[in-house]
């Protein structure tokens, strides 16, 4: 390693540690390499546009939160609680099961875990804290559980920015994280299951069967929306960007015209927060771009696979290690810099020893959402404490039970990659 990029690792930590947004470490720190490398600053311009032109699927990201955005705007949010407090409400510990099927169903609009937990997660914590049921730390601790599972089943825009990384197929990629996504909201209700039991949690007073169909008729029109989206994509129709596109223009569709929700001045207010969003993970992206310039300059990502190939270890045990690895970064940094920064280093290892590379993005996902809940980084639990007032430790007293099943569930899709790969494989994925 070259003092040049020692003194660029040293920046960006430094940088990072005393508060400076994380885009902006990472690009003051590859600055710091190119000059100490005399390298003109026009050279990360060339970098950066030339990985910008070269990833079209990039414009994904901004389609799909202004998809999530305007889905949270208006009585799309009300109509999809309505129909899960119908479903699975009358079961003790209802709201909380309410809580995590609306994140299965939102999760399939957004693919954001921080628009789940800001739009509808809001909404539902102040119902659970209403009914006089559920203490507000473990209201919003299993909303910050549920919303972790949004980035999981497609659309996903962390999956966006691995195939970004990969060359992997984007398809695949949302067809992986379907089954793991469905197993995490598998566990998350059997763990809410027994704390309303061991806690004696009133039961809700149950809605009538006899209304459940007219609140799935409200609803339809949103729980459209993901089979739309795979439709889309799978069935050969769309690219993936073109279906987030699709999926932004049926969203402004449904808000403003089928159930008349969304007036012009709260779509310009969506459109200007969806602008800042996609400029924030934008700036994370065009730093990423560069820095991994840096790392590829150094030889790191080669240096490490043969230190690891090296070693001799099983891909199995090269999977837990980097797992671990990554459950420890994600306690310190945000998702997006560990997809875009960091996994690129592993990624030639991963072609070495033979693992399956959507096996791979997708475990690495869930790992990377796992971390938006672990203390004491925890972007989501900031999410919720901003939006709700609830203080941080009341959250963070209630985390650790639900943080334990979602780490259980990322072991056996580590241990049992079929869960992963076997609808890719149903479409045709040759891995």
């Amino acid at each position: 390693m070259s003092l040049a990029f020692a003194l660029c690792l040293l920046a960006l930590f430094v940088l990072a540690g005393i508060g400076v947004p994380v885009a902006y470490s990472i690009l003051v720190a590859s600055f710091v390499y190119l000059g100490l490398n005399g390298q003109g600053v026009g050279i990360a311009g060339k970098v950066l546009m030339d990985g910008l032109y070269q990833s079209f699927i990039l414009l994904a990201v901004p389609l799909f939160i202004i998809a999530a955005n305007i889905m949270n705007a208006g009585t799309i949010s009300e109509r999809l609680l309505q129909f899960c407090v119908a479903a699975v409400g009358r079961f003790r510990g209802g709201l909380g099961h309410v809580n995590i099927v609306a994140s299965l169903i939102f999760s399939g609009m957004s693919g954001s875990a921080v628009a789940d937990a800001a739009g509808i997660g809001k909404i539902i914590i102040g119902m659970m804290t209403k009914s006089g049921h559920y203490t507000r730390g473990y209201a919003a601790a299993i909303t910050a559980a549920s919303a972790t599972i949004g980035p999981i089943i497609p659309p996903s825009i962390p999956m966006v920015l691995y195939a970004l990384v990969s060359n992997t197929s984007i398809g695949f990629l949302f067809l992986g994280g379907i089954v793991p996504g469905l197993f995490m909201g598998v566990v998350l209700m059997a763990m809410n299951g027994w704390i309303s039991v061991r806690r004696n949690f009133a039961l809700e007073e149950p809605v009538p069967l006899r209304d459940l169909p007219r609140h799935t008729a409200n609803a339809f029109p949103a729980l459209l929306m993901p089979a739309i989206l795979l439709y889309g994509i799978y069935g050969g129709v769309t690219t993936p960007t073109e279906a987030a596109a699709v999926a932004a223009a049926y969203a402004l569709l449904l808000a403003s015209l089928f159930y008349r929700a969304l007036s012009l001045r709260a779509l310009y207010s969506i459109l200007i927060e969806s602008a800042r969003s996609s400029a924030a993970v934008g700036l994370v992206i065009g730093g990423a771009l560069i820095l991994n310039y840096v790392v590829a300059s150094e030889n790191i990502p080669n240096l490490v696979a043969q230190a690891l190939v090296g070693l001799d270890v099983s891909p199995l045990t090269f999977l837990i290690g980097v797992n671990i690895l990554f459950l420890l970064l994600g306690c310190v940094l945000d998702a997006t810099t560990i997809i875009l920064v960091i996994i690129p280093l592993f990624l030639p290892s991963c072609q070495q020893l033979g693992i399956d590379l959507v096996h791979f993005g997708v475990v690495a996902v869930v790992n990377c959402m796992i971390g938006l809940i672990t203390p004491p980084y925890g972007i989501l639990l900031f999410v919720i404490n901003a939006v709700t007032q609830i203080p941080l430790r009341e959250i963070i007293a209630e985390i650790w039970a639900f943080l334990a099943v979602l780490v259980a569930a990322l072991a056996a899709l580590i241990l049992f990659p079929g869960l992963v790969l076997w609808l890719p494989r149903m479409f045709g994925y040759p891995g």
